[in-house]
């Protein structure tokens, strides 16, 4: 009997440690780069121009998803950051663009205007990957968020970070908000009191955004217990449009490739190279010049927005009694009145209908549809102007040029767990989020209803 229960107990000894040994250990540090207008042809075509340790290291030792996307149009930097941290699209997380406009107030605001604060994640209406990181850490992971840029910094960081900083626009000088306590700000002003102020070109600004952010890894001590702590980063690959575009982009993208080199090795070496996981993305769009398209005989034209609503304001008069059934147009959509309309027990739907029907037959118009986001941040009818068309707003000089070519960038999960290879598959940026959340052994994002990248 003694010989049958010390075997027993050998066979759950056993049974337990294998167990041990197959638990996953979540990384100690989440580093979450975001590369604005980054892509994959240029990334590839300026690659021997690269050293060994930053977009070379990460292609060939990372899993590199090539053919990654957005679940939705109209992508900028705004909502695409949004995105990559909810898990969601702009439906949930209400961040539609940079700017938009206040229906209330019918003004245009920045996507992280406060009242209160001055600059907050208010806006954002779900939590992001590092909300949930330290909800389940009970407050007790560190998250920081840096870019160059206010939106970028303040979106990625999240609600319930620790910190966000970006360089002032006006001043030139690194900042922070109030709404992040005193802590923040402290550390923000004695970094700034040992730093020179950057220059406005691009690439010295990711390489203080990436001295920023070794100072704030070191200074926080990130990653350097097994609390899991996360660091968002925001660089940029936007290159000037000119007759020096193609010298412009080839220094661009050299100095990234240093810039990369430089953060992975500085945090693998304070961190543990099994103890980190970079995840790498872009926004997905790339500004494009402006193009004389009617000197190539390019079929083009120029679609008046301001004036197109002044136009269906006049057609829906004419139908319902002379009154103000638009209130005004911003960006590429259109606001109709839904405090007159509903006032008049109207049917609010049977405008619509009538709206689209009437705007589908305007010259440079290629399609028409319903908002799909809140009402608060969005108009009512979204305009698609026919490409090679520029869409332009008489009243404050908005403009740009309809152009629907494929945007191609990555996907790229270096680190900790992560195993070389290539993946071909198209998959979303929203997976990113639930992806993170698997690694570090935590729930997605409140609003994120897709599965994480296998």
């Amino acid at each position: 009997m003694n010989k049958c229960l010390s075997a027993i107990i050998m066979a759950t000894l056993t049974g337990a440690t294998t167990q041990a040994q197959t638990l996953q250990v979540a990384p100690r540090l989440v580093v979450n780069i975001t590369i604005d207008q980054l892509r994959n042809d240029y990334i590839e075509h300026y690659s021997p121009l690269y050293s060994p340790n930053g977009f070379k290291k990460l292609l060939s030792k990372g899993c590199v998803y090539e053919a990654a996307n957005y679940p939705f149009e109209s992508v900028d930097r705004a909502s695409a950051i949004a995105t990559i941290v909810t898990g969601t699209t702009p439906t949930y997380h209400n961040i539609i663009s940079t700017r938009w406009l206040d229906r209330k107030t019918l003004r245009p605001v920045f996507c992280v205007d406060d009242a209160k604060y001055k600059t907050s994640p208010q806006r954002l209406s779900t939590s992001t990957i590092s909300d949930e990181l330290k909800v389940s850490s009970n407050g007790g992971s560190i998250v920081y968020g840096i870019a160059s840029q206010r939106d970028a910094a303040v979106l990625s960081a999240g609600h319930a970070a620790d910190g966000a900083f970006w360089i002032d626009e006006k001043t030139g000088s690194w900042t922070t908000s109030n709404y992040y306590g005193s802590k923040a700000q402290k550390w923000i002003q004695a970094y700034r009191n040992t730093t020179s102020k950057p220059s406005k070109e691009q690439a010295e600004q990711n390489n203080a955004v990436c001295d920023a952010a070794i100072a704030c890894l070191n200074h926080h001590a990130m990653g350097k217990d097994a609390q899991t702590d996360y660091l968002s980063i925001t660089l940029s690959a936007k290159g000037t449009q000119n007759e020096k575009w193609r010298t412009d982009f080839e220094s661009l993208y050299r100095g990234l490739d240093h810039t990369l080199a430089s953060l992975i090795e500085q945090i693998e070496k304070s961190v543990g190279n099994q103890q980190v996981l970079f995840v790498l993305t872009s926004t997905g769009y790339t500004d494009d010049p402006k193009v004389d398209y009617a000197k190539y005989r390019i079929p083009t034209g120029t679609f008046y927005i301001n004036r197109t609503a002044n136009l269906l304001n006049m057609y829906l008069g004419a139908i319902y009694g002379q009154s103000r059934y638009v209130e005004t147009c911003f960006s590429n959509q259109i606001y109709l009145n839904r405090k007159f309309i509903e006032d008049k027990l109207l049917s609010f739907e049977d405008i619509l209908s009538r709206s689209k029907d009437f705007l589908a037959q305007i010259a440079g118009i290629r399609k028409v549809s319903e908002s799909p986001y809140n009402p608060a941040v969005s108009g009512d009818l979204i305009i698609e102007v026919a490409p090679g068309w520029q869409l332009l707003n008489e009243d404050n000089q908005d403009n740009y040029i309809a152009r629907a070519s494929f945007v191609p960038f990555p996907i790229i999960l270096y680190g900790m767990g992560i195993k070389p290879q290539r993946v071909t598959t198209p998959v979303s940026v929203d997976r990113i989020a639930p992806t993170i959340a698997k690694s570090i052994q935590i729930r997605a994002p409140n609003a994120c209803k897709v599965s994480p990248l296998q």
